[in-house]
């Protein structure tokens, strides 16, 4: 068992062998849509022609790009109200900020005074799914109680393994992200030998463990995790690696909306970043991601259809259909 940057070892990562050890060549990448869809309580996204876009909802005082101005409950209705009419499929609401540098973790209780209220008064009100971005059981709990259609784990269940149990019980969809280290040590330095087959291996054996516990295949998406536990050449690397991830058989979920290792790069503050993050978007659809996590819910949306009349043309049928 390799030892990571904190000097412990992770479990996750020395557990599924077969990813990198087996030897086999990965696919290249390819062009044609993954025949995937992705089944939550609210329904099943066909993921084989539309890619889906999940809109950022941070209830936070101190997330890295809207720290703080969603954190009233009247403003966070609202921008989740917005972001539904610009074409959003689904609202993820997190009230744990995970940036950089940022305050660092607060408990489950904390937690769920910031996003609770907010899911409450969303719930039924937008029409569309709602998601719960938390690594903490009880939270997903709650909210699944309260409505929610989907969890986000950004911990991959290393966490609260529990995590898994709550969204089988209620049928929801679980969407299992890569990270290294505690909540507190989740963007310190890590090294690595093979970065998409060991992103591969801990997402196989956390998919493997929420199965496990009863969360349906069809109902689990995997998250590379860029920019967490990852330098910026990293998350570059982890991009570059996405046809080897299809090859697990899950729908991939991505977010890479005005992080960090954009502006590392191009030079450009967070409030700048759009245009690169449009760009690194398409590319990663064109490598197999299929839904998208962002602040900026039109421009992504409008990009991946622009992506998708490119890459993944309509027959003739459909077109008929849609000029109908």
């Amino acid at each position: 068992m390799r030892p990571d940057a904190t000097g412990h070892s992770d479990p996750l990562v020395a557990s599924g062998a077969p990813f990198v050890a087996s030897g086999a060549p990965f696919p290249a990448a390819t062009h044609t849509p993954q025949a995937l869809s992705f089944v939550h309580r609210a329904g099943r996204w066909d993921l084989s022609r539309q890619a889906r876009v999940v809109g950022i909802l941070n209830v936070t005082p101190d997330s890295f790009s809207d720290g703080g101005r969603f954190l009233a409950p009247e403003r966070a209705i609202a921008h989740a109200e917005r972001m539904a009419e610009e074409g959003a499929d689904a609202i993820d609401v997190g009230g744990q900020s995970t940036r950089p540098g940022g305050a660092g973790p607060v408990g489950a209780d904390e937690e769920w005074a910031r996003v609770g209220p907010v899911l409450e008064a969303l719930a039924g009100r937008v029409g569309i799914p709602l998601s719960i971005d938390t690594y903490w059981g009880d939270v997903a709990r709650r909210a699944l109680d309260v409505g929610v259609a989907m969890v986000n784990d950004v911990s991959g269940l290393r966490v609260d393994p529990a995590l898994a149990d709550a969204a089988a019980r209620a049928g929801a969809g679980l969407v299992l992200m890569h990270s290294r280290g505690a909540p507190a040590a989740m963007h310190a330095r890590y090294e690595y030998e093979d970065l998409p087959g060991e992103i591969g291996v801990a997402l196989a054996a956390a998919a493997g463990e929420a199965q496990r516990r009863g969360v349906a295949r069809e109902r689990i998406a995997l998250d590379p995790g860029i920019g967490f536990s990852k330098r910026a050449e990293q998350s570059l690397e982890a991009l570059r690696g996405l046809p080897r991830l299809t090859a697990l058989g899950y729908p991939l979920y991505i977010g890479v909306s005005r992080k960090s290792f954009l502006g590392a790069w191009s030079g450009r503050p967070v409030g700048e970043r759009l245009a690169a993050g449009l760009a690194v978007s398409v590319a990663a659809y064109a490598l197999g991601a299929r839904i998208f996590r962002t602040h900026d819910v039109r421009e992504t949306r409008d990009a991946l259809r622009a992506a998708e009349a490119v890459l993944a043309p309509a027959t003739e049928t459909e077109s008929a259909e849609s000029r109908a």
